[in-house]
Order: structure tokens, then C-alpha cells, then sequence
């Protein structure tokens, strides 16, 4: 009875062990998420499993599980570049993880001018490259617009479904201290900062960490799902970088 005892502790104390080391790295290291929309399109597709570095820009409540308040501002900070795609909670209700392209740093001015980015009175220059064809869940194909948007030093490309769409043309925005400008590379099919009721400005203790790689993806088929692994996986994604 003894041993059964002193084994049940053991079990015990193994587990707690190894759940204390899980969360320490989930907090500190890098967390694991996955796609679930297509606002990141081409560059993340749905079905895409990354991992976010949370080292990238330090630490803030948002980094702990259920952003537990114990932090109670932003340590080891680093900031952002521009172009990084991070994964942040909304400011709408400091929960729900997004993950979207830094497009505008604190004091940037930004406007969208029929779906061409002003940033700082200078246009963002955008070249037309070859379409995306897109696949959906009835495994039909479609053609949408893709260009490359050239960043400085940095360029990666984005997605144009439509002309006039929504969020096409938007007032000025001015980005405040400390906060930053995000958007989506699916531009017609994202919700981001154009949008000031639902996401709007990120503050900086928001950002939860930078995505780095996709270490596993699916098409059309929940993760659970293995037998439907052999189909799904697209091999040619697994351990490719994000930029």
C-alpha cells in the first residue's frame, strides 16, 4: 500500500513537473498557433501551425496564459521592425489572438488611396506578379491578384481580390506612442487597423511575439484528423520561414 502511495506521488509530482516546464517555455520561449482565416494569405494559409517566438519584443501579461496580470508592464522590451508579422490580442477585449503585418511604426502616418499604402506622404510601391490561385474547402480553384510590395529593404507579397473594396480607401491615420499599424496581406480580406471599432492602433504590451516558422500544415482538414493526414499535409511548407 506504501508503494502504490509513494508511486501515486512520484506520478504526481513528474507531471506537475513537467506542466510547470511547458508553461515556462509557452510563456518565455515560444508558443505554437495555428491559422484559422485567410487575412495572411499568400504567405499563411489556413491550416498553417507556426511558432511565435515570445522573446522577440519581452514580456507583458499578454504573455502568460490567459494573460494572467502579474507582469505589470512591458519587460525586456524590444520593438517591432517594420514588415514583421506578429501575433497580438485585440485591444477590443484583451483576449483573442490576431496575427497580422506591422505596416506603420509609432508616429507613422498611413493612409490606403485605392489599395495603395501611403505611408509618411510616400507611396508604397506594389509590381504585379503572377496570380494566386487560391483553393477552398470544395477544392475549387480561383484566381485572385497578387503584387509585391516593396518595404525599404524589405518586400513580400500581398493578395488584391478586388477594386473599391471596403477598406480601399480609408481616412489618415496618425499612430500613436507606443502603438503600432497592422494589416493583413489578404488587403480585401482582412480585419485589422483600418478597422477602429475592432482592432485599430496595437499598444505594445499587446504584441504576444513574433512568428517565426511553420512547423506543420494541413489543407482542408482539422488537426485530429490523421487519417486524412496522408492527403493534407503540404510537405513543401513544414520548417519554411515566415517573412
Amino acid at each position: 500500500m506504501e508503494t502504490k502511495k509513494n508511486n501515486f506521488l512520484s506520478n504526481v509530482k513528474s507531471i506537475s513537473l513537467a506542466v510547470f516546464i511547458a508553461l515556462l517555455i509557452r510563456s518565455f520561449i515560444a508558443e505554437p498557433f495555428n491559422i484559422p482565416s485567410g487575412s495572411m494569405k499568400p504567405n499563411l494559409l489556413v491550416g498553417d501551425f507556426i511558432f511565435v517566438s515570445k522573446w522577440s519584443y519581452g514580456y507583458s501579461k499578454h504573455s502568460l496564459p490567459f494573460s494572467i496580470p502579474i507582469i505589470p508592464k512591458k519587460i525586456f522590451s524590444k520593438s517591432p521592425k517594420r514588415g514583421d508579422i506578429v501575433v497580438f490580442k485585440t485591444p477590443e477585449d484583451n483576449r483573442t489572438d490576431y496575427i497580422k503585418r506591422i505596416i506603420g511604426l509609432p508616429g507613422d502616418k498611413i493612409r490606403v488611396i485605392n489599395g495603395e499604402i501611403l505611408l509618411n506622404n510616400k507611396k508604397i510601391y506594389r509590381k504585379k506578379t503572377n496570380d494566386f490561385l487560391d483553393t477552398d474547402n470544395n477544392s475549387s480553384i480561383k484566381r485572385i491578384r497578387k503584387y509585391i510590395e516593396y518595404h525599404e529593404e524589405l518586400n513580400f507579397e500581398v493578395l488584391d481580390i478586388v477594386d473599391n473594396g471596403i477598406a480601399d480607401n480609408t481616412e489618415l491615420f496618425t499612430v500613436p506612442e507606443s502603438h503600432f499599424f497592422v494589416m493583413g496581406d489578404n488587403r480585401d480580406n482582412s480585419q485589422d487597423s483600418r478597422f477602429k471599432q475592432t482592432v485599430g492602433f496595437i499598444p505594445f504590451e499587446n504584441l504576444v511575439g513574433k512568428a517565426r516558422f511553420i512547423f506543420f500544415s494541413l489543407e482542408n482538414s482539422r488537426f485530429l484528423q490523421i487519417w486524412k493526414w496522408p492527403k493534407a499535409i503540404r510537405g513543401e511548407r513544414i520548417f519554411k520561414i515566415i517573412k
